[in-house]
C-alpha cells in the first residue's frame, strides 16, 4: 500500500481525535504501521500537540536547573526546529503523493510522542530534585534522555520506510544515518537549554582567604581544656562537599545539636566546605582537620575524655565508577585532598586522643572501619564499604542516614548502641519504602569501648534529663543520597 492510497479519517471530537494519536504515537514508538490507521492528523491536533509539546520541554527546561536561571530564547529556537523540519517533510511527501491528508502525519507523530516522552522525563526530573533516585541512575539520566529523543524520531523514519516498503538494508542504512545525525545534534544542543543557568565560578577574594587562618585559631582558642578528674565529650564536624548544601547542614544541625542537648558548646568547632559559609566556618581540609585534632588532642584529657567526630560528605569513585573509599573534599577555587581512612587514622593517632567515636555518613563509608578500628574506638557508618547510602538532593537539609541518627535517634535514645540499631531500622524502612538497595549503616566498638562506653555516655545523655535546655528544631524536608 502506497502513501498516495492512504486514507485518513477524521474523528468528530477533537478529545476523540487527540486520544486516536496518542495510540498511533505509542504504535510508532514500537515501531508498527498501525500508527497510520490512527493517527488524526488536523490542523487542530497539530497547533495544540506543538503548543502541549513546548509546554513540556519548558517544564522540563525548568526542573533541570536551579533557581539561578533565565529563559534562553536559544533553546526554544533550537528545539522547535524539529518540528519545522518535519512539517516540511509531511508538505514534500503530500504534495509528491497528491495525498494532502499527509501534510500533518508525519508532525502529529512526532509532537505526540516527543511531548509523552518529555513528560516522563520530567517526571525523572523531578524525582531528582527531590532525591528520590538511586544514585547509580545519576550517571545515566544524560544518556537517557539522548535515547528519548533519538527514539521518537528514528521511530517515525522507521515506519515511513516499512511503509514505503524499502529493502531492509535500506532501513537500517536510513536508521543507522539519522541515529548518528539525532545523537551529534542533541550533545551539541545540550548547552543551549530552554533554561540556562548563569554559572558563576566561586571566588575567594584576599581577605576571605587571609581570614581562614583566623577563623581556625579562634575556632580552636574558644575550645576549652578538660578538667582533671572529669570525663567530658568533644565534638569535631567536618563536611567535606561544597557543592551541595546538604552536607554544610547536616554538619551544622549536628554541632547544634551536641553543643544544646549534649552541653558542648564550648567544646565543639565545625568545619565546613560552603562558599556560603567561607567568612563564618573553616573550611574542612586535610590540614585544617589535623590541625583540629592536634590542638584538641592537648586539651583534653587523654584517659577521661572522649572525641565524637563526624563526617559527612560523597564516598569517592574513580571514572569508571570504582569504588575507592575516600571522603571528597572540595571547595571551589581550591582544589582539596581526599580523606581517605589511612590518613584520617594517622592523623587521629597523632593527635593523642585515645577514646574516639567516629561516625561517617557517606556512600561506601563503611571501608573506612577496617583501617579506623582500635580497642578504645566506636565507628558507625551510614553503609556498608560496597553500599551507597541516600540523602544528598539539592533540597534535602540532612541526608537520609543524618536525619535518621542525629534528628531523630540521638534525640530519643540514650545509649550510641540503641540510638544506631533505631537509625539503621528507620533508614531501613525509608530505603525499602523507595525501593532501594539497603545501603545497611555498620556499628563497630572496640573491645575496651565496650567496657566504658556506658559510663562515658551517662555523662553524655545526663544533659537530656535537663528539662531547661531547649533542644534544636530540625526541619522535615526529604532527601535520598
Amino acid at each position: 500500500m502506497s502513501l498516495s492510497s492512504l486514507k485518513i479519517e477524521s474523528l468528530p471530537k477533537f478529545s476523540a481525535n487527540l486520544l486516536s494519536n496518542i495510540h498511533a504515537a505509542l504504535h510508532m514508538l514500537v515501531g508498527s504501521v498501525r500508527a497510520f490507521a490512527l493517527v488524526r492528523p488536523t490542523f487542530a491536533q497539530f497547533a495544540v500537540l506543538l503548543l502541549a509539546a513546548l509546554g513540556a520541554n519548558i517544564l522540563f527546561g525548568f526542573l533541570a536547573v536551579s533557581d539561578r536561571s533565565y529563559f534562553n530564547e536559544q533553546g526554544l529556537i533550537s528545539y522547535l526546529v524539529w518540528p519545522v523540519i518535519i512539517l516540511v517533510v509531511g508538505i514534500i511527501l503530500a504534495r509528491r503523493t497528491m495525498n494532502y491528508s499527509l501534510i500533518f502525519v508525519p508532525v502529529v507523530l512526532w509532537l505526540t510522542a516527543d511531548t509523552m516522552l518529555v513528560l516522563s522525563q520530567s517526571g525523572i526530573q523531578f524525582l531528582d530534585i527531590k532525591g528520590w533516585l538511586p544514585s547509580i541512575l545519576y550517571g545515566f539520566l544524560p544518556n537517557l534522555f539522548t535515547f528519548l529523543f533519538v527514539w521518537q524520531t528514528a521511530s517515525l523514519l522507521w515506519i515511513f520506510a516499512k511503509k514505503l516498503r524499502w529493502v531492509w538494508w535500506e532501513r537500517l542504512l536510513m536508521l543507522a544515518g539519522a541515529v548518528a545525525l539525532l545523537v551529534v545534534w542533541q550533545k551539541n544542543v545540550v548547552n543551549q537549554p530552554i533554561f540556562k543557568v548563569e554559572n558563576v565560578a566561586p571566588t575567594l577574594n584576599e581577605r576571605q582567604f587571609h581570614e581562614q587562618h583566623t577563623l581556625l585559631n579562634k575556632g580552636l582558642s574558644d575550645i576549652a581544656k578538660g578538667v582533671k578528674g572529669k570525663n567530658e565529650w568533644y565534638f569535631v564536624g567536618v563536611a567535606g562537599y561544597a557543592e551541595q548544601d546538604v552536607f554544610a547542614s547536616e554538619i551544622e544541625q549536628a554541632n547544634q545539636l551536641f553543643d544544646v542537648r549534649f552541653g558542648m558548646k564550648n567544646r565543639s568547632i565545625a568545619l565546613i566546605n560552603n562558599h556560603h559559609t567561607w567568612e563564618e566556618y573553616p573550611i574542612a581540609s586535610r590540614t585544617s582537620l589535623a590541625q583540629t585534632l592536634k590542638e584538641i588532642g592537648t586539651k583534653m584529657n587523654a584517659d577521661e575524655d572522649v572525641l565524637f567526630l563526624t563526617l559527612s560528605s560523597h564516598g569517592a569513585v574513580d571514572e569508571s565508577g570504582s569504588i575507592l573509599g575516600d571522603l571528597v573534599m572540595t571547595n571551589p577555587p581550591l582544589t582539596l585532598d581526599v580523606i581517605d581512612p589511612v590518613w584520617l587514622r594517622g592523623a587521629l593517632d597523632a593527635s593523642g586522643i585515645r577514646w574516639r567515636v567516629i561516625v561517617i555518613s557517606s556512600c561506601y563509608s563503611g571501608s573506612f572501619i577496617p583501617a579506623l578500628s582500635s580497642p578504645t574506638t566506636v565507628i558507625i557508618t551510614a553503609s556498608r564499604a560496597d553500599r551507597a547510602s541516600f540523602g544528598c538532593s539539592n533540597d534535602a537539609d540532612m541526608t537520609y542516614f543524618g536525619r535518621a541518627f542525629f534528628a531523630e535517634s540521638l534525640r530519643e535514645q540514650n545509649t550510641l548502641i540503641d540510638a544506631f540499631k533505631q537509625t539503621r531500622r528507620r533508614v531501613s524502612e525509608r530505603e525499602a519504602l523507595m525501593g532501594f538497595e539497603p545501603s545497611e549503616p555498620q556499628m563497630v566498638v572496640g573491645a575496651m569501648m565496650q567496657m566504658v562506653l556506658p559510663e562515658f555516655e551517662k555523662v553524655l545523655f545526663d544533659h537530656t534529663n535537663n528539662p531547661s535546655i531547649q533542644l534544636p528544631k530540625f526541619t522535615e524536608s526529604e532527601g535520598l543520597r
